[in-house]
C-alpha cells in the first residue's frame, strides 16, 4: 500500500481523514473519479471469502467422503449367517433397552470370534511369517464375550493344537466338507474358511457367535505401530529362532514387528507348546487396550485414521461388521471396556490320550466355562 494516495493496492478507495467525507462520498456514490468506494471494495472481499469458505467446505466434505468410502472399502466380509442357516446354536436373549435410554448404542451381551491369521498372500506378510499364498490356517483363535452392558468382557482362548470333532462344512465352492474326528482345531479354517471356524467354535462350545473378526500378520503389526506401540511385561526371558524374539524378563513397549513377534513366540518359553504362547497373546491383548484407552484418539484426527486405515485394511468380518458405520457403532459401544475389567482365561485341557503332543477339552470345566458365555 503506498501512504502518499491513501488507496489499497487492489484499487480500493480509503477516505482521507479529516475530509468530513461528504464530496467523497457523493463522487463515489455516483462514479465519478472512477475509483471504487470503501463499502463497495468490501463487498468484493466479503464475495471473495464467501466463495473461498465455500470451496473449503466443499473440499472438506468431499475428503471426508472420500475417507468413508475408502474405509469402507477396505473391510472384507463373509456370509456366515447365511452360509449356516439356522441350524445353530441359539442368540443370546438380552435385556432390551427402553425408549428412556439416552443412548441408542447396543448395549447386549456378544459373543465374537476373532481370529488371528498368517494367510493373506502378500510380501509382506511372508516376511512377517505369514503362509504361503496356497494356504491359511488360523493363528490364534479367541473368543470375546461381552457382558451385557458392555463394560466387561471375558477373552478365552482356544488352543490350535485342540483336537475336535470338526463338523460338516458348507464350502464357498458348491458342496460341503465331510465331518471329522480327531483333528486339529486350526484344521476347520484351513479346510473351510471362517464359515467353517465358526461352524466347528460353535459345534464345540454350543455357544453361538454372534460376529466373526479375522486380522492378518501384517494388520496386527500395523495397527499396533499405528497405535504408537503396545507395553506388555514378560515374567521370562525370551529367545525364540522361529520368531526371532530376543526379549529379558520385564517391561517392554513394543513396536508392531515385535509384537507380532511376541504373539508368535512358542518355543522360547515354557515347555514349548501353545499354551505358553497364548498367555503372551492375552498380555498383548490387555496391553492393546491400554494403548487405546491412553491414545487420545478422536483429539488425533492423523492417528485416528492411520488406525482406522489399519484396522479395516486388514479386517475380514461377518456381514453384521462389514460397514464402517458397524464397526464405528461396535467401538463405541465398548468404549467403557478396559483392561481391568478383561478377564483373560485359557479353554481348559488336558493331554490327548491319542497323542501327548495335542490337547482336548477337559470336562466339566470346559462345558461350566462355555455355559458362562450364554
Amino acid at each position: 500500500m503506498s501512504g502518499e494516495d491513501g488507496s489499497g493496492g487492489d484499487g480500493v478507495a480509503i477516505p482521507e481523514a479529516g475530509d468530513g467525507g461528504g464530496d467523497g462520498g457523493a463522487e463515489g456514490a455516483d462514479g465519478g473519479g472512477g475509483g471504487r468506494t470503501w463499502w463497495s471494495g468490501r463487498s468484493r472481499l466479503f464475495k471473495v471469502a464467501g466463495i473461498a469458505l465455500s470451496c473449503a467446505l466443499v473440499a472438506s466434505v468431499a475428503g471426508a467422503a472420500w475417507v468413508y468410502w475408502h474405509l469402507n472399502h477396505n473391510i472384507k466380509s463373509v456370509d456366515i449367517d447365511s452360509a449356516l442357516g439356522d441350524n445353530r446354536p441359539a442368540r443370546a436373549v438380552t435385556t432390551p433397552t427402553g425408549p428412556e435410554s439416552a443412548t441408542p448404542l447396543p448395549s447386549g451381551a456378544l459373543n465374537i470370534l476373532v481370529l488371528g491369521s498368517d494367510s493373506r498372500s502378500g510380501k509382506r506378510n511372508k516376511a512377517l511369517g505369514g503362509g504361503s499364498s496356497e494356504g491359511a490356517r488360523s493363528d490364534t483363535a479367541m473368543i470375546i464375550h461381552v457382558d451385557e452392558g458392555r463394560s466387561e468382557a471375558t477373552v478365552v482362548s482356544i488352543p490350535r493344537d485342540t483336537l475336535v470333532t470338526r463338523p460338516s462344512c458348507p464350502l464357498a465352492s458348491g458342496g460341503s466338507t465331510a465331518q471329522a474326528y480327531g483333528v486339529m482345531f486350526n484344521s476347520a479354517y484351513s479346510l473351510g474358511g471362517p464359515v467353517c471356524a465358526v461352524k466347528t467354535v460353535e459345534t464345540l462350545t454350543d455357544v453361538r457367535m454372534d460376529h466373526y473378526i479375522e486380522i492378518d500378520f501384517a494388520g496386527f503389526a500395523d495397527l499396533v505401530d499405528a497405535l504408537g506401540g503396545v507395553t506388555v511385561t514378560t515374567d521370562d526371558d525370551i529367545s525364540d529362532e522361529d520368531s526371532h524374539l530376543e526379549l529379558e524378563a520385564g517391561t517392554h513397549h513394543l513396536d508392531g514387528a515385535d509384537a507380532l513377534a511376541l504373539a508368535r513366540t512358542r518355543h522360547g518359553i515354557g515347555d514349548g507348546s501353545d499354551l505358553g504362547r497364548i498367555g503372551l497373546q492375552q498380555k498383548l491383548v490387555k496391553g492393546l487396550l491400554d494403548q487405546v484407552s491412553t491414545s487420545n484418539l478422536l483429539t488425533n484426527p492423523a492417528r485416528l485414521y492411520s488406525v482406522a486405515d489399519a484396522l479395516t485394511g486388514s479386517l475380514t468380518t461377518d456381514t453384521g461388521l462389514n460397514s464402517l458405520t458397524e464397526l464405528m457403532s461396535l467401538g463405541q459401544s465398548l468404549k467403557s471396556l478396559t483392561s481391568t475389567y478383561t478377564e483373560t482365561v485359557t479353554m481348559p485341557v488336558v493331554p490327548a490320550p491319542s497323542d501327548p503332543n495335542r490337547v482336548v477339552a477337559e470336562e466339566p470345566a470346559a462345558g461350566k466355562l462355555w455355559e458362562s458365555l450364554k
